[in-house]
């Protein structure tokens, strides 16, 4: 039987907040806790996740579209033994698919052998309606934010859209590049003081990841700072976000497997008419 999994979107409206950073070590934290995790990089058209590891990964996204291959034969494997389904590099039509190649994608992670336990979802930056369905398909969704005045106003456009479409959401406020943890909880105040006022949702903060050397430092080196600075400052704080994120719920139906997030995806698409 397969084992339902825990669906986590990372987003940031804007790019430049640290968002994939923030999926690929909180991913490989989650695999050093015993999880099964598999991180999918649903920036379809511009790949981020290989190229921040240094993966050459050899077939992607477009090559099941294309026909030549299933989903099997893209997997690779990354840093502590997590999965990665990379995304195509360059090709804008990947942001834009049709019915068919929705429907096909859907299909296509049927093919999934391996058990997983935590699927984390590194979205695109803005507010695409394919960025839209991925979160509206996810059970939690982390946004992350850090203390600047474009991306506070983008976050907030990225919630208020979220809202306007699914009454009742809640996200979680990831703070990142701070100076202490003061600066965290300003930067999580300007934005819940503008969502009270304006939309009926809620958000918990998570914490903040401080700036860090050692985090530039392993983007250069192609290598996650967990891996390659444990001990540095934004590493110890990835550990208390996976600690965190490990003891969420998980959905405990059969709709919580993976195909399902994909098939809500699907659905999400069709109501905005994109399908």
């Amino acid at each position: 039987m397969l084992n339902p999994i825990k669906i986590i979107s990372i987003s940031g409206g804007k790019g430049g907040v640290g968002k994939t950073n923030t999926a690929i070590n909180l991913s490989i934290a989650l695999a050093e806790l015993n999880n099964k995790v598999l991180l999918f990089d649903a920036d379809l058209g511009l790949s981020n996740v290989d190229v921040l590891l240094g993966i050459q990964a050899p077939k992607n996204i477009s090559d099941i579209l294309q026909g030549r291959c299933s989903i099997q034969d893209i997997v690779v494997k990354g840093p502590g033994d997590i999965l990665i389904i990379p995304a195509a590099s360059g090709l804008e039509e990947m942001a834009n698919l049709d019915n068919i190649e929705i429907s096909l994608l859907v299909r296509s992670f049927n093919q999934l052998t391996q058990n997983i336990d935590i699927m984390i979802v590194d979205t695109a930056a803005g507010i695409s309606n394919q960025v839209l369905s991925f979160v509206h398909a996810c059970q939690d969704n982390i946004l992350v934010v850090c203390n600047e005045p474009t991306s506070l106003t983008d976050a907030y456009a990225l919630i208020k859209v979220l809202a306007n479409q699914q009454s009742n959401m809640s996200f979680k406020i990831l703070a990142n590049m701070t100076r202490n943890e003061d600066e965290g909880l300003e930067i999580f105040s300007k934005l819940k003081t503008a969502t009270d006022k304006y939309l009926d949702i809620s958000l918990q903060y998570l914490g903040a990841i401080p700036f860090d050397a050692h985090l530039r430092q392993a983007v250069q080196m192609q290598k996650p700072v967990i891996t390659a600075f444990p001990d540095s400052p934004s590493a110890k704080a990835y550990y208390m976000l996976s600690h965190i994120v490990n003891d969420w719920p998980v959905i405990n139906r059969p709709e919580g497997h993976i195909t399902f997030f994909f098939e809500r995806f699907l659905h999400n698409q069709q109501l905005a008419g994109i399908v």
